[in-house]
């Protein structure tokens, strides 16, 4: 990927999604892939469908991550 094509990728992102930043102790971020690898999926992937299962249960209502 060149250096124009990840600029323009990475402009849309700016533009189309928030970024969250999320800090866990030594040691949280391996557990976090392990249970993300025996599901099959990536480590954002697992988060968000964690947060998506919890905010439906918390308030009833299905939001895309």
């Amino acid at each position: 990927m060149g250096k124009t094509s990840a600029a323009v990728k990475n402009r849309y992102n700016d533009k189309a999604y928030d970024r969250i930043n999320l800090t866990v102790k030594k040691g949280g971020k391996q557990a976090i892939q392990d249970a993300a690898t025996a599901k099959g999926e990536s480590i954002n992937g697992y988060i968000k469908g964690v947060l998506k299962t919890q905010i439906r249960a918390d308030t009833g209502d299905d939001i895309e991550l």
